[in-house]
């Protein structure tokens, strides 16, 4: 019988995993999950259909083990470069808790699980969706994109901003015009979002070898960038009203976070080359996140609010 003089290796010179359930648990990527979930829920609550509790209970949590799948892949092939990034190190795998094969197979049993649960008991156009995004995420983005393009978060960006779509396709079977502007709200909101990011962490993504942005194109460029995508995506972000999906109360609470939004990117827009605190930046990437979470929650109310009403008036 071998002698095993580390403590982390079994009898067989393999090496034994300490991983805890909270380890595994912050492989999904929670925060990242929690958007994704709500997104999705928006979709699901927003389409105009008697939504069934247990269909809709069974497709969030689909959904969510989806999301948590891709970060999970996303974990496990970034490892490299999550080890030399401060906000990334302490992530499970670079950290050393959970193994890297450990990883990938947790993120690949998550994925069919979710995407076979979601076709069987849900539906498969939904399903697919899921599937769809899962791949895009850890295979397009992940693998392909990040580590090659710019642009990465551009493209990339398709794959977050899916989840709404696939709660509508959930409780509808299809994929409408209401649910593609939801997308495209999300899509447009990405780079911006990211961007701010890279410009106050664009040493450490220098430091990985991640083309991001301010990396490749410099500052500058960047911030007319990121004005340009501020000055589309506030006239996006009120199109629901514009088409006749929402009420005015929707339309004016966006038109204010939308002109926030290209406020916040304008100061941006005005930094000095040689800011090195880049505090309109970290307002930005801050305020980013309140507007997409706004956005969504108040179509959500609005939906609720506008179908209430409705039945109350038959």
């Amino acid at each position: 019988m071998a002698l095993v003089d580390d403590p982390m290796m079994d009898e067989a010179g393999f090496r034994i995993s300490e991983a805890t359930a909270g380890d595994f648990f912050a492989l999904l990527k929670p925060r990242v999950m929690s958007l994704v979930v709500f997104t999705a829920f928006v979709g699901l609550v927003a389409a105009p259909v008697t939504v069934n509790p247990l269909i809709a209970m069974v497709a969030i949590l689909a959904i969510a083990i989806g999301a948590g799948a891709s970060g999970a892949l996303n974990m496990w092939y970034d490892a490299d470069i999550d080890a030399v990034m401060s906000r990334t190190v302490n992530r499970p795998v670079p950290s050393g808790r959970i193994l890297p094969g450990e990883a990938l197979s947790f993120g690949l049993v998550l994925s069919v699980l979710s995407v076979m649960t979601l076709g069987v008991l849900v539906n498969w156009l939904s399903a697919a969706l899921l599937a769809f995004t899962i791949f895009f995420y850890a295979v397009v983005y992940t693998m392909w994109l990040k580590r090659s393009t710019p642009q990465n978060i551009v493209i990339g960006g398709a794959a977050g901003a899916i989840p709404p779509v696939i709660g509508w396709a959930a409780v509808t079977g299809t994929v409408s015009l209401e649910s593609l502007v939801l997308f495209l709200i999300i899509f447009l909101w990405t780079p911006p979002h990211f961007w701010a990011l890279a410009l106050f962490k664009s040493d450490e993504y220098a430091k990985a070898g991640i083309p991001m942005m301010p990396n490749v194109a410099g500052q500058a460029s960047t911030r007319r960038q990121i004005f340009a995508y501020a000055l589309i995506l506030a006239p996006i972000g009120v199109l629901p009203w514009v088409l006749g999906f929402t009420t005015a109360g929707y339309g004016i609470a966006s038109l204010v976070l939308g002109a926030g939004f290209v406020w916040y990117a304008w100061k941006v827009l005005r930094m000095a080359d040689d800011d090195r605190v880049m505090k309109p930046a970290k307002a930005l990437f801050a305020y980013s996140l309140l507007y997409l979470f706004a956005i969504f929650a108040i179509y959500l109310a609005d939906s609720v609010v506008g179908r209430a009403l409705a039945i109350g008036g038959a």
